[in-house]
């Protein structure tokens, strides 16, 4: 045993809402379930079918305020919160959820870039910046080593992980690359580790800029990574307090 799982999060929409879960099935060579399942197109951004680069997508490294958007999954609906906007509803897939979803974004999304155009559904692999099925698997003694060079306690969600490992030495996750993990009844493969972007300076209580995250990995570390891409290679269920261990 290495460890422990601490935490598990899901974005159903790229960039637009985290989710807080107890336990999860996982599914071999697909992402955690729902997990990026849409993303907001930008005017102008590509639109053919099948996975596409961030660089086509509203997200957090170009609107702080969206670190701070709350989902929850009710059945085919998903529930959004912010602390500048009302709450809204709406049913992916149906024809009102995008215009509606704009709508609602316009307020908190900067003027000065190419305003959201459309949402759209993921292709079976998800929407994640990596252009495979990854599950992003991060580590609690990693974030705390950059809250202690930052000098303020870092939110977990700044990162957009999936699974949250505790009882790991910090960025002990690196040494796992090309190795395979089990935890719960499911068994994964880690592929490469996670390049940050600017959307981690934000405060996921606030929406706004807060924290020097990149600044203080590559002063700190050498490097602006956080965390590691992993694949599920066997299926099963996953649930906080699962023990982690390599396979």
């Amino acid at each position: 045993m290495i460890g422990q799982l601490a935490q598990i999060w899901r974005h159903p929409i790229k960039g637009v809402g985290a989710e807080a879960l107890a336990h999860v099935g996982l599914h071999v060579d697909r992402p955690l379930p729902l997990d990026r399942a849409w993303a907001v197109l930008e005017e102008g951004g590509e639109a053919a079918d099948g996975w596409r680069a961030c660089r086509n997508f509203i997200r957090g490294a170009k609107a702080p305020a969206l670190m701070a958007v709350t989902a929850r999954v009710m059945g085919e609906d998903i529930h959004l919160s912010h602390p500048e906007r009302p709450d809204l509803t709406i049913t992916p897939g149906t024809p009102d959820a995008g215009p509606a979803l704009i709508a609602w974004l316009r307020p908190i999304y900067p003027t000065d870039r190419r305003a959201p155009a459309a949402l759209v559904k993921a292709p079976a692999i998800g929407m994640s910046d990596a252009p495979y099925a990854s599950v992003a698997v991060l580590n609690c003694a990693s974030l705390r080593a950059l809250s202690d060079k930052l000098g303020q306690t870092l939110d977990p969600r700044r990162f957009r992980g999936n699974l949250w490992l505790d009882g790991l030495a910090p960025w002990e996750e690196f040494d796992l690359l090309g190795k395979r993990l089990r935890i719960g009844e499911a068994e994964l493969e880690v592929i490469e580790p996670i390049t940050r972007c600017r959307a981690t300076e934000a405060n996921p209580e606030t929406g706004q800029r807060d924290a020097a995250t990149l600044a203080a990995l590559e002063d700190g570390w050498g490097h602006t990574d956080f965390g590691i891409y992993a694949m599920v290679r066997r299926a099963g269920r996953v649930a906080i307090g699962d023990e982690v261990t390599r396979a």
